[in-house]
């Protein structure tokens, strides 16, 4: 037993010992020098020392090192390094570079560079780029270093510290904004500025560009400037003498840039030399920017145009215009000119949200700025007549069935100088109710109610005379339109204007209800209550020593209380006519949409009402019936009894045709024969006399689908007519007669009048795409990327929409539209007169890169040539030209214009401009 245990003690010992030994041996060797990895070349101190030994090391390992009060130092690289070799990767230690070969590329950060070599040196955190010269002297695979959103391309090398973030580069060329920029040296700086020896600046994206500025000095400062030394401009690397001492051009986002605007100039015959547009735009901040400039004329005149444009996110956005131009030419003048004038434009659009909304829309000005301010791309406010603004507020009260809204309103005609101003324009409204939505009883069930009240107050220049009134009544029978006096909207005027403002209640409450009858048909009953509210009311007399009407207001509050009943049923009817298999036409649909009404309104002349007068009109004893409330804002009551019969028939005429495929199959398509024709009349059962009311007609359809459109309305007077001729002066007078035309032998009618519209378009492709198109096209492009509609985009929409290389598709080698109408129209009396024109346009290409667009009409009845433009454009790739030239009419002009595309250039141009002054 005590041997066994004597061979198990030496066997612990002989297995324990060498372990011993070794372990000694182990902890007396001493640690071998760390060799470091190039990715590890930190500049950082070892963690060990070389001398330590093993008690050292046990007792550094003993101590925990997640004190969370201890404070890791950061090292001058911050975030992972990733490079990459096409074709091999060397690294040498003893240097500690790395060289990268073949579509090589090394990132870190923000930065990343690509080119066939890459040489990084750890020691000096420094990059070095080249392309790579192969057996035949080509260089390949040249240095593109990127930064952020800007890119170096490199034609030679370059060296970048990625420790300093600063640059050398040989030979770039870089992006900035809309340009291009390229040196034989370049630095960079740590914040992305650029040092340029030896540079020039293009937008032409060519190799050899057509066009540059050369300066020996360029800086550019990231997201604010250019900036050069002594320049000079070149055409295809051809020195011309155009220059400056410096320049200074923009690399800033449009919603920060702040600085001058450049004028144009020019030359005109009335007003001599001017310069345009100059002045400063400010931008404020991201919210709001404002654009001052003036005008300048060598003859005595000058103009200040201020423009706003405003924003705020999820709120609203909008501009204010205002222009004031005035001019005085010099006595010595032949027709001299001496005018002030001004306009105005206000667009406030909020976004949709919440339960109220404020939005504006102003057009006003003094009558004479249309004639004499033009822009030569657009002609739209210079023919235009009328112009209308208006301010509105609405609000919903949530949990209610009730809205208001108020409007302030505004329209002027510019020919008759007539100026009406609504302020205000309330509206409260209630939606409909349905008392009895619960009761199972159909006409009851969609019964149902509504309120609408309106208060308006109307301030207005024309003249109301208070003697020698004219009879409403008999005008708005006979179809006479007065002319009335015109009191100039100054404020001179002002008070004449508010004491003769016209204003006025209006309350309506529409009851109605619909059912169906009859299983086809649907019927629809409505009861309408109105009542307005006047602070007036005229009392008329017969004056005898004037043999005249003259008429006194009254004051004092006055209602007018009418209504009227209808019942309205409709229905649908289809009709179909089949043809044989082996026809190309398979069917034909008609589809008749009848409906018949009868409305009752009572005659509220009856003076039991006290709505009209009966008043002498001259010594005979004559008298007529006159309304107390002509000329007020919302009329007076209805005049005479009404029993009516009111017939509407509706079709439309459509035809499934079959059509081939590529397969084998037959498809088919509907085609419309008439997408629309009409037929419409009423009979009065209470009238004394001309019953039946004229007939109305019209039909609408297209043709070559859908390239040319038809439209034709006309109007039949189903009464017969005589004429009678004057024996002593000759001049014949019609009048109708209380007799059907077909009773007289005259056909079924008279023609009143008729009207018949055509418009085409046609090219050798499929694209019927004009400028209209695309004005919208572009319009709803803009709004959609947040932009604010306002005169300064409005006419740079109109610049590019009038200029033919912005949207003409230079692959189509013509295009042709045109509109033809004719119109006629015959008075009772036996007067007519007949009207016709056209208008075409379009474009032709002489060859790819020249085109000529045109718009051109002619008036039949004046037979005179209406507003032409004839235009040429040509590409230019990194410039254009175009010229627009308006031979006839009052504007004559022309206008060429050479300029670069890019945005931020646009003031370096070659320009000629002769107004319509300059005749």
């Amino acid at each position: 037993m005590r041997n066994k245990g004597l061979h198990f003690l030496s066997i612990i010992i002989f297995w324990a010992l060498p372990s011993l030994v070794f372990s000694q041996q182990r902890s007396k060797r001493v640690v071998e020098k760390q060799i470091v990895a190039p990715d590890t070349v930190l500049n950082t101190k070892p963690l060990l020392s070389a001398e330590m030994d093993s008690l050292l090391l046990s007792r550094q390992d003993s101590i925990p090192l997640s004190d969370t009060t201890n404070v890791v130092p950061r090292g001058e690289i911050q975030t992972e390094i990733n490079y990459y070799g096409e074709d091999s990767i060397i690294t040498d230690f003893t240097v500690n570079k790395v060289y990268l070969h073949k579509e090589a590329w090394f990132e870190y950060g923000n930065i990343r560079l690509e080119a066939d070599l890459i040489i990084i040196d750890w020691e000096k955190s420094e990059l070095f780029a080249s392309g790579v010269t192969d057996s035949l002297g080509s260089i390949t695979g040249n240095p593109i270093f990127k930064e952020g959103n800007t890119t170096y391309e490199i034609r030679k090398e370059m060296r970048y510290n990625f420790k300093t973030q600063k640059a050398i580069i040989k030979d770039v060329v870089t992006e900035q904004q809309d340009g291009l920029l390229r040196g034989e040296t370049i630095k960079k700086g740590q914040d992305g500025s650029i040092y340029m020896d030896h540079g020039y600046y293009t937008t032409c994206n060519l190799e050899e560009p057509h066009w540059h500025i050369s300066a020996a000095k360029i800086k550019s400062i990231r997201g604010k400037k250019v900036v050069t030394g002594p320049f000079n401009l070149y055409f295809n690397d051809i020195p011309t003498p155009i220059g400056l001492p410096f320049g200074m051009i923009p690399d800033t986002p449009d919603e920060k840039a702040s600085g001058i605007v450049f004028p144009s100039y020019g030359q005109e015959q009335v007003r001599g030399l001017v310069l345009r547009d100059f002045g400063y735009y400010f931008a404020f901040n991201d919210f709001v920017h404002t654009r001052l400039t003036g005008d300048v004329y060598s003859k005595g005149g000058y103009g200040v145009k201020a423009a706003t444009i405003y924003k705020k996110r999820y709120r609203y956005n909008g501009g204010f215009n205002v222009d004031f131009q005035k001019f005085k030419s010099p006595e010595t003048e032949l027709n001299p000119l001496d005018y002030n004038t001004f306009w105005v434009n206000w667009q406030h659009t909020p976004e949709s949200r919440g339960n109220s909304r404020f939005s504006a829309s102003v057009n006003a000005g003094t009558t004479n700025y249309n004639n004499v301010v033009i822009n030569p791309t657009s002609f739209v406010n210079n023919v235009r007549s009328e112009f209308a603004s208006n301010i509105a507020y609405s609000k919903t009260f949530t949990g209610t069935p009730f809205s208001m809204s108020a409007n302030l309103r505004h329209s002027q005609n510019v020919q008759t100088n007539e100026v009406n101003l609504i302020l205000p324009d309330i509206a409260i409204n209630m939606n409909r109710q349905n008392p009895f939505q619960n009761v199972k009883f159909e006409p009851l069930k969609t019964l149902n109610i509504a309120w609408n009240f309106n208060l308006q107050n109307s301030i207005n220049n024309r003249i109301t005379a208070p003697f020698g009134v004219q009879n409403e009544v008999l005008q708005i029978g006979q179809n006479i339109n007065t002319q009335q006096d015109i009191l100039p909207f100054t404020l001179a005027n002002l008070p004449q204007l508010l004491k003769d403002a016209n204003n006025g209640a209006k309350n309506t409450i529409p009851l109605s209800s619909n059912f169906t009858l009859f299983k086809y048909f649907t019927g629809t009953a409505s009861v309408n209550y109105t009542e307005l509210w006047y602070t007036e009311k005229i009392n008329f007399y017969f004056n005898p020593a004037e043999n005249r009407v003259d008429r006194i207001l009254e004051s004092g509050f006055n209602r007018v209380g009418f209504y009227s009943s209808s019942f309205a049923l409709n229905t649908n009817v289809y009709g179909f006519y089949n043809f044989k298999k082996n026809k190309k036409i398979e069917a034909i649909r008609h589809h008749m949409n009848p409906s018949f009404g009868f409305t009752y309104t009572p005659d509220f002349s009856n003076p039991a009402f006290g709505y009209y007068q009966q008043v002498q009109v001259d010594s005979s004893g004559r008298s007529q019936v006159f309304s107390r409330h002509q000329g007020f804002i919302f009329g007076g009551a209805p005049l005479g009894e009404s029993r009516s019969l009111s017939i509407n028939v509706r079709n439309v005429l459509e035809a499934k045709i079959k059509t081939e495929s590529d397969t084998a199959a037959l498809s088919t398509k509907k085609i419309p024969l008439l997408q629309t024709l009409n037929f419409s009349t009423n009979y009065n059962f209470a009238a004394d006399s001309f019953q039946l009311a004229p007939i109305n007609f019209n039909t609408r359809t297209s043709f070559f689908d859908n390239k040319l459109s038809v439209n034709l309305s006309t109007t039949l007077d189903p009464y017969s007519e005589i004429s009678t001729t004057n024996p002593e002066t000759g001049r014949v007078t019609t009048r109708r007669l209380n007799q059907l035309a077909w009773k007289n032998g005259q056909g079924i009618g008279r023609l009143r009048n008729a009207n018949l519209n055509l418009n085409g378009s046609i090219n050798p492709s499929n694209s019927t795409r004009g400028p209209g198109e695309v004005r919208d096209d572009i319009t709803n492009d803009f709004l959609q990327q947040g932009g604010q509609m306002n005169e300064f985009v409005e006419n740079e929409i109109s610049r590019i929409v009038a200029d033919p290389s912005q949207y003409i598709d230079w692959d189509i080698p013509w295009n042709l539209s045109f509109g033809y109408n004719i119109s006629y129209n015959r008075q009772s009396t036996g007067v007519s007169n007949i009207t016709q024109a056209i208008n075409m346009s379009g474009d032709l290409s002489l060859s790819e890169k020249w085109k000529i667009n045109f718009n051109a009409g002619f008036d039949f009845s004046t037979a005179q040539i209406t507003q032409t433009m004839i235009g040429i454009a040509r590409d230019l790739h990194c410039w254009q030209m175009n010229v627009n030239w308006i031979p006839f009419g009052r504007f004559t002009s022309y206008n060429v214009d050479i300029r670069v595309k890019s945005a931020i250039l646009q003031d370096l141009k070659v320009s000629r401009r002769r107004s319509f002054f300059d005749r």
